[in-house]
This record gives structure tokens, sequence and C-alpha cells, in this order.
């Protein structure tokens, strides 16, 4: 691994195309690609076989687990975890053949935590500090520190900001 913790460590087998942007202290893992327009923040950590596509904004101090697809027209903010195998879309209204699609974008706030086996669908914000369970289905925007799960997700309760669970009561939030 590089000895220069503010250089990005970039794993021999992983697609970093010319123009991608990759913050000090990053490390890119096994079969990883990133598209040269995607941006990588400071100190974050980058699976093995993760995507990201073209356009793509990550923060600092995030870390995308094995297997994540991150599809153009998805902004995360620093500090946000994304468990493995999580899906994010972008079309709407998918077709094998559509010239007249569109992407929908999709925001991710500071601190956020996504389980692994999530989909996130296209068009929604994911709140400050907000968890989603593993396996959820996110149809709807989430509200800051709240904590949402199921297909679809439903509101289940609320997070602090260390992800520990102050209040089981969806409807009041502490």
């Amino acid at each position: 691994m590089n000895s220069n913790p503010t250089e990005p460590f970039i794993h021999p087998s992983a697609d970093v195309e010319d123009g991608a942007r990759i913050g000090a202290g990053s490390k890119i893992w096994h079969i990883a690609h990133v598209r040269s327009s995607a941006t990588v923040g400071d100190e974050c950590v980058i699976g093995r076989n993760v995507y990201l596509d073209a356009n793509t904004v990550v923060g600092s101090r995030v870390k995308i687990q094995n297997n994540v697809s991150v599809y153009q027209g998805v902004t995360i903010e620093d500090d946000v975890f994304v468990g493995p195998c999580a899906v994010f879309t972008n079309d709407l209204r998918p077709r094998a053949h559509n010239a007249d699609w569109t992407i929908t974008p999709t925001l991710v706030k500071r601190g956020a935590s996504i389980g692994a086996n999530a989909t996130l669908i296209c068009g929604i914000t994911v709140g400050e500090g907000a968890m989603i369970a593993a396996g959820s289905v996110v149809t709807k925007d989430v509200e800051p520190y709240q904590l949402v799960r199921g297909n679809p997700a439903r509101p289940a309760g609320w997070v602090d900001e260390k992800g520990e669970i102050v209040s089981r009561d969806p409807a009041t939030r502490p």
C-alpha cells in the first residue's frame, strides 16, 4: 500500500479513468471502477467491485462497501456509510430503448447510513444522520436522524449522531 498518507491508494486491479478526482488518503480497492468525471473526497474507502458512474460525487470520509453501484445523478455527502450490495437508481421510468430519458438526482446527506442490500429509488433525499435498515427499498425522502426499514421503507424510529436508536416511535421525534 502507498506509504504517503496524503496520496490516494488505488489497487492495481481497479479501473480509475483519467479525469476522475480522488482525494487525499482515499483507498480504491479491488476491481472498483471510477468513471472519468466522478469525484471522491478525502479519506474515503471505496470497496471491492464498487462502480462510481460519471458525474457522481462522493464526499470525504465516506465508506462504500463491496458491490455497490452509484449511478450518475447521485451525490453522497461527507461521513456517509453505504453497506454492501446497496444500489442507487437514476431513472424513474427505465426502458432498454428510450432516447428521452433523464437523470433523476438523489442526495444522501452528511452522516447517513445505508444498510446492506438497500435500494434507493432516485429522486429522494436521505437526511443528515438518517439510518436505512438492511434490505430496505427507499421510495420517499428520509428525514434527518430517521430510521426507516422495509419494502417500501417506512419510518421505524429515530437515531442519534452515533446511530443508536433513541426512539421506536416513528411519529414523535425526540
